[in-house]
């Protein structure tokens, strides 16, 4: 079966960073689309559903942060900000406002065609490659339990006390490799590795900035978190 194309959007208002963009990703052999306003990009993913999306934050209208935050109100679809090397602001504002991961002006082409690869492996996993989240067998391997939070690894829901949490994918994946860990603490470098897959040390940002989120949407008290708990110098854990 020839495997179906792949569609990425770069809502970026510089015509040359478009067409560098484009021309990569078109030697990739992805679908290309383009938008240089955000008002333009929320058309373009409504008709077009697009794979993966290209931000740039510093937009003309509507800032590129209210795009990322109206597309993760109503999507999951991975959003990958592009943003200028000295903006370090951005990056952190952008992975609050729920993108996925982040690039850097100038972009390394390669480095960016991974992370859009990766993207895309963690939003549609081929068929029994879960990466080692669903270890054992029968039910236990259809759940991870870790308090009052419970993973459906089937369904790739998250309750907490039986309640749904909405979370988007990447925090999915994230909780997963945490309560799979049953306690252990897991690094930053390692969660990039297992979740975002860098090859190597990665921003700790990315993580941080997710773990933050995370906690507003299953602990009771985010300020004094009792799950998911910070070890000073080495990373995350949780509860065990």
């Amino acid at each position: 079966m020839v495997p179906m194309q792949r569609t990425v959007m770069i809502v970026e208002d510089d015509a040359a960073i478009r067409m560098v963009l484009r021309t990569n990703l078109e030697d990739e052999g992805y679908r290309v689309l383009e938008a240089v306003t955000a008002e333009q990009g929320l058309v373009i993913v409504l008709d077009e559903a697009p794979d993966v999306v290209l931000v740039d934050l510093r937009l003309p209208g509507i800032h590129g942060l209210d795009l990322v935050r109206s597309l993760r109100a109503t999507s999951q679809v991975p959003i990958i900000i592009v943003t200028a090397q000295t903006d370090s602001h951005d990056v952190v504002a952008g992975l609050e406002a729920g993108a996925d991961d982040y690039v850097t002006k100038p972009f390394v082409a390669k480095e960016l065609m991974a992370r859009i690869r990766t993207q895309l492996r963690r939003a549609t996993p081929a068929d029994g490659d879960e990466e080692g989240l669903e270890e054992g067998d029968g039910e236990n391997a259809e759940r991870l339990v870790c308090g009052p939070i419970e993973l459906r690894m089937g369904t790739a829901e998250v309750l907490r006390l039986g309640e749904p949490v909405p979370v988007s994918r990447i925090e999915f994946y994230v909780l997963a490799e945490l309560i799979g860990a049953k306690g252990k603490v897991l690094s930053r470098d390692h969660l990039l590795r297992k979740v975002w897959g860098y090859g190597n040390a990665g921003d700790g940002r990315v993580v941080d900035n997710l773990i933050y989120r995370l906690r507003n949407k299953i602990e009771q008290d985010p300020a004094n978190p009792e799950l998911l708990l910070t070890v000073r110098g080495f990373g995350y854990r949780m509860k065990a």
